[in-house]
């Protein structure tokens, strides 16, 4: 791809990188909150438009962040040298509008997309229909034979489409309820997303799926899927997507849904309560069908990792990792007359965070293993970078001691008591950051929105998957505090979370600060973070243990 070279840019480069070394002399060794809000003022500027995947925003945003690796005094970490890994994916673009009909006893209405239906396909195709195709519910869409759960029980579903439930059968389940616990309770676990749905709905030989909407299940309100709807869809590439994808795949209003159930004469309070329970069976929408047809833009294009690495000392062959995704939304549904989506707290402060913490192991004695750190490409549109590391890994994975990410920061000055963690008491990382904490009077809370899944919608999930140790602190998030319900609320995915003035991120820079240190003790250790017993990654490391010593 051609790279991007602007004289502001690179006049700014060099500013950042000048003030870099008064600061490290007059706080060494400490995470700087100005530099941190420096950093994510650049990466959310206009300038970046949005730093969308495989656009003219991403090229800006790869030479800035090759820059400051470079800068530093980083290696390049990529393959064979490179500062960069480049992902082979396949991009899909709306062309035009999509006609949706849905046909029921009553008659033929059409639904309106992106108001009733968000609809689109990750298979590279240009024109998508499927005509008069059946409705099935198929309860929460999951197949987890290792927790006794099978939604499908062996229904065709050729040619049919699916309505599933939002998140897993734990969520919302009143206490005492006989499945409660089997999916880790209010936490919502890999089968309550999104992306597991489209995926076992395709391995089922479904010819499209729709999540059925609501706010609590899902995290996020319409308005945060309507918002970015239009923004090009990506997915790593398949050796066969017509069998590994859907034909067409998305999300419904609740209400509209529940308006179809009614039409088929079916209870669908009753039904959701049949689908948490293990006995369920597939539901057909006795005459109910839907018709879709859209057209749009396939290619195959490429995103890119970039990929700094400082080499360990006495253990080079081991790797401390850092990682936060580059990517926002670029230019997408316009709100109030703007279409750049910024992404300043999402996730401009982590790629600042990162920048932080390898200018504190460039300036520091070098630790003995290799520390690397990684700026994530194509997070929003399904984690696809970190996919494609975890599938073509640079640095071995079984001797990657530990992923500690870094995905939205909040702006503040006071410095919470309680510090979230994601995916709390999956690992024993978080232990180590416990005990810093406790020496600052702070302590590790659990995941205030556990319903949400965000231990599986962040980077350090395609790597867990395989078995490295994984720590997600989130910085600011309590739950309990306004700034974070208004971020949520307000400026989540959305044109609105922009960098201003009056930021300062002191209450972040605290955060960071444990972060480095957790990361900096098992640079200079002999420990091998595990998760705990019976976790549902503990077998992947466990099955790797003969290459760590």
């Amino acid at each position: 791809m051609p790279i991007f070279r602007s004289a502001a840019l690179l006049g700014l480069t060099a500013v950042l990188m000048s003030s870099a070394s008064a600061l490290a002399q007059t706080a060494p060794g400490r995470v700087d909150p100005a530099r941190l809000s420096e950093a994510t003022r650049v990466l959310a500027s206009d300038a970046f438009e949005g730093r969308g995947p495989v656009s003219p925003g991403e090229d800006r945003t790869i030479e800035w962040l090759t820059e400051q690796f470079r800068a530093l005094g980083l290696e390049p970490g990529g393959p064979d040298g490179a500062w960069v890994q480049v992902a082979q994916v396949s991009r899909t673009r709306q062309d035009g509008p999509a006609t949706i009909n849905v046909t029921t006893p009553s008659g033929t209405t059409k639904l309106e997309r992106p108001t009733d239906v968000i609809v689109s396909s990750d298979r590279p195709v240009e024109r998508i229909s499927l005509t008069d195709a059946p409705l099935v519910f198929v309860g929460y869409g999951v197949d987890a034979p290792e927790r006794g759960w099978d939604d499908y029980k062996g229904v065709d579903l050729t040619g049919k489409i699916m309505l599933v439930l939002v998140n897993d059968p734990d969520f919302g389940a009143p206490e005492g309820h006989p499945v409660a616990g089997r999916f880790d309770g209010q936490a919502m676990t890999f089968y309550g997303r999104w992306t597991y749905k489209f995926q076992v709905a395709a391995a089922h030989g479904a010819a499209g799926v729709l999540v059925i909407h609501d706010t609590p299940g899902a995290g996020y309100p319409w308005s945060t899927l309507q918002n970015s709807s239009t923004a090009p869809k990506l997915d790593i590439v398949r050796a066969d997507p017509d069998r590994e994808r859907v034909a067409a795949q998305g999300w419904i209003q609740g209400a509209v849904a529940e308006r179809l159930f009614q039409e088929a004469g079916l209870d669908f309070e009753a039904l959701k309560a049949q689908a948490r329970t293990p006995d369920f069976r597939p539901v057909a929408l006795d005459g109910v069908t839907l018709s879709i047809d859209f057209g749009q833009k396939a290619d195959r294009v490429q995103t890119r990792n970039v990929i700094g690495r400082l080499p360990g000392t006495t253990h080079p062959d081991e790797t401390v990792m850092f990682g936060a995704h580059w990517d926002a939304y670029g230019r997408a549904t316009p709100k109030n007359g703007d279409d750049i989506y910024n992404g300043a707290v999402d996730n401009a402060t982590g790629v600042a965070a990162v920048l932080e913490l390898a200018r504190l192991f460039a300036e520091g004695p070098r630790p003995e293993r290799s520390t690397v750190f990684v700026s994530w490409a194509a997070e929003e549109t399904g984690l696809l970078g970190a996919e494609y590391y975890a599938a073509n890994p640079v640095w071995p994975l079984e001797t990657t001691v530990a992923n500690i990410n870094m995905d939205s920061l909040l702006p503040g000055t006071e410095i919470d008591p309680n510090i979230v963690v994601i995916g709390a008491g999956k690992n024993d990382l978080d232990d180590r950051l416990a005990v810093l904490a406790a020496r600052e009077g702070r302590r590790l809370i659990p995941d205030p929105a556990p319903q949400a899944g965000a231990f599986y919608r962040s980077d350090h999930f395609p790597l867990a998957r395989k078995g490295v140790p994984a720590l997600f602190a989130a910085a600011g998030f309590t739950g309990h505090n306004a700034a974070s319900r208004d971020y949520v609320a307000n400026r989540y995915h959305q044109p609105t979370d922009e960098w201003t003035p009056e930021w300062k991120m002191d209450a972040a820079a605290a955060d960071v600060q444990l972060l480095y240190e957790v990361g900096a003790a098992l640079a200079n250790s002999r420990d091998w973070p595990a998760w705990k017993p019976g976790d549902e990654f503990e077998a992947a490391r466990n099955a790797t243990a003969a290459a760590r010593r």
